[in-house]
């Protein structure tokens, strides 16, 4: 990696740690407590610009706490990835999706008025995953 770069690098992390700790700071005028332990740090760019970036190996170093690299953040329940696309969140909602379903399997001997409850219960269970957050996920796309 050329010096200029490294240099960039590191400039970048210390205003990376300057941010985190005005935005702790911020928190704790007004009562509320940052989890420093919980706090994730993401790269963003192309597949190329991050190829440039060793980020995974790069820590932050806060004064309570160390801020890990993540190539895959949550913020809010969306799952973001380092080049935005929505993969991780579609896979992980996937999952929970197929798992409620196949936990509905358990009172499939239900009578036929009986059935009207399972129509509710994937009501609930899966259609409220499937339209959380699809106004975040519907500006992403375009």
């Amino acid at each position: 990696m050329p010096a200029a770069r490294l240099i960039l690098l590191k400039a970048a992390l210390l205003i990376n740690i300057i941010i985190i700790i005005i935005i702790r700071d911020w928190m704790a005028t007004n009562r509320l407590k940052m989890n420093e332990d919980k706090t994730r740090v993401i790269w963003l760019g192309t597949r190329y610009q991050l190829c440039k970036v060793t980020a995974q190996t790069l820590t932050l170093t806060l004064p309570k706490a160390t801020v890990q690299f993540s190539t895959v953040v949550n913020d809010g329940g969306v799952l973001i990835d380092s080049e935005l696309t929505v993969a991780n969140h579609i896979a992980a909602l996937s999952r929970s999706c197929f798992f409620h379903i196949r936990q509905l399997r358990s009172i499939r001997h239900l009578t036929s008025e009986e059935m009207l409850l399972i129509g509710l219960l994937i009501q609930a269970f899966v259609s409220s995953r499937l339209d959380y957050c699809n106004s975040v996920l519907a500006r992403w796309c375009k």
